[in-house]
C-alpha cells in the first residue's frame, strides 16, 4: 500500500520506515525548496500542538517546533546563540506572556 507523504522529515525517517520493512522514496531538497519546506513543517508542528490532548503530547509537540526553529534559524546563517540574543532583547522591551494578558482592543 502506497502512502503519499510530501513533507520535510527528520533525518532518521527514511531509516525508520525501511527497518518496518517498507521503502522510502525521497530525495535531497535544494536550498529554496528547503527552506520553504521548514515554514511548512512549523506549520505543521503548531497545528500538532493544537490538537494535542495532554502535557505529554504538548511537550512532545513543542520537541518538534523547537526543532525546526533550530534547523530554520541555521539556514538562514544564525546561530542558536543569535535566536536567543534576539528573543532577550525582545522579552526586554517588550515582555514575554506570563502575564496572560488579551488585548481586546485600542481606542484613540
Amino acid at each position: 500500500m502506497e502512502k503519499l507523504m510530501n513533507k520535510l522529515v527528520r533525518d532518521k525517517i527514511p531509516e525508520i520506515i525501511e527497518a518496518n520493512k517498507e521503502k522510502a522514496i525521497y530525495h535531497i531538497l535544494d536550498e529554496q525548496e528547503y527552506k520553504n519546506e521548514l515554514k511548512n513543517k512549523l506549520e505543521e508542528e503548531i497545528l500538532e500542538i493544537r490538537k494535542a490532548q495532554n502535557k505529554n503530547e504538548i511537550l512532545e509537540e513543542c520537541a518538534d517546533v523547537l526543532e525546526v526553529l533550530r534547523a530554520l534559524v541555521q539556514t538562514y546563517g544564525y546561530t542558536w546563540d543569535d535566536l536567543v540574543d534576539v528573543n532577550a532583547s525582545k522579552r526586554e522591551k517588550r515582555g514575554g506572556f506570563e502575564k496572560r494578558i488579551y488585548l481586546e482592543k485600542t481606542k484613540d
